[in-house]
């Protein structure tokens, strides 16, 4: 029993000087740590290299807050450094490839000119595409249009347009940008799947896809036929999954995160979203430009297409032959339209003209 005894009044013994060496040894390494801080003021005053290390790795003893979210209590964050050094390269990359497809583009009109029909239009037209594809397409390529120009503002108006416009004039123009550019992407969140599944069923992969691509359409033959094709040809079908379909949901997705901070992300995961957005939406222009290019004055016809939803057989029969055989056998969706409304069938026959 006295043994017993002995042993429990050793062990609280043992407690407290435990109890009382602990904090004088944390006591003495915050002293030594102290002492050392202020010997290196002596001799390098300023220099506070050891704080902020422990800060930047989140070590810092009184590094807390009573403010309640994510990364409230992050006093600096170093992957902010690895964002900044990131950014910029990759922003002038997508300019320098944003310009190449540009003078890409003026340099084939010069070499090709618009593609024009070798046969004279019949004036029997087909109905294309429908008004909701119309539409859809319509809204996205202006929100698009709207949120590339206003994003290249964002982006390079600091080094393009201010020393040409002076601070007032640049200043407005920016901020206008910001507030499209944040306004206009929810008309591009919510339409883009909308255009996804219209167009998805006819982007597919058929018979003469191959033969397209071998030849490439006969794209740079100036004086040749093109390639037959279904509904959509090859180059169309891989721009609508990479442009619209994988680029389109990357930009939508990362320009979600971007948009609507008060989701809890945080400040890392928002620099990552920005680079992928811009990485994305540089690539998306310059595949944009060479759509936008073949769709207006490269093609006789392709701007009336989707203006009017309506095309002459002679174009169908030459650009699309494939898709134009289905229509004429009555296998396909759409159908010839002999009750055309006067207007739209002048469109058109001008369109081939041009």
């Amino acid at each position: 029993m006295m043994r017993l005894f002995s042993c429990k009044r050793l062990f609280a013994l043992l407690a407290v000087l435990f109890a009382l060496a602990v904090p004088a040894a944390v006591q003495a390494a915050e002293d030594s740590g102290a002492k050392e801080q202020a010997q290196r003021q002596q001799v390098q005053p300023g220099n506070n290299a050891p704080v902020w290390r422990d800060v930047r790795e989140g070590v810092n003893p009184y590094q807390t807050t009573q403010v309640r979210g994510v990364e409230t209590n992050v006093l600096v964050q170093p992957s902010g450094q690895s964002w900044r050094q990131l950014r910029p390269p990759i922003a002038l990359t997508g300019g320098l490839l944003i310009a190449g497809a540009l003078l890409a583009v003026f340099g084939f009109y010069w070499w090709r000119g618009p593609i024009e029909v070798h046969e004279k239009g019949t004036g029997r037209l087909i109905k294309r595409f429908s008004d909701v594809e119309r539409f859809t397409h319509w809204t996205v390529a202006i929100s698009v249009c709207v949120l590339a120009i206003t994003g290249l503002i964002i982006s390079f108006g600091k080094y393009a347009l201010l020393p040409i416009l002076g601070y007032t004039l640049f200043s407005w123009i920016a901020i206008t940008a910001k507030n499209l550019h944040n306004f206009v992407a929810p008309v591009f969140f919510f339409t883009l799947p909308v255009m996804i599944v219209l167009f998805i069923r006819d982007n597919f992969p058929e018979k003469g896809d191959l033969k397209w691509l071998l030849s490439f359409g006969g794209l740079f033959s100036k004086s040749g036929r093109e390639t037959p094709s279904g509904r959509f040809n090859l180059g169309e079908k891989v721009l609508f999954w990479l442009m619209v379909c994988a680029l389109g949901i990357a930009i939508a997705a990362s320009g979600a995160v971007l948009l609507f901070p008060n989701f809890d992300q945080g400040r890392e995961l928002m620099q990552s979203a920005n680079i992928v957005h811009i990485a994305c939406a540089m690539t998306m222009i310059v595949l944009a430009s060479f759509h936008i290019y073949l769709g207006t004055i490269g093609m006789n016809g392709a701007y009336e297409a989707m203006r009017t939803g309506y095309v002459d057989e002679t174009w169908a029969k030459e650009h699309h032959q494939l898709w134009y055989d289905e229509v004429k056998a009555g296998r396909a969706r759409q159908h010839f339209a002999d009750d055309a409304p006067a207007d739209v069938r002048t469109q058109v026959a001008e369109g081939l003209k041009a």
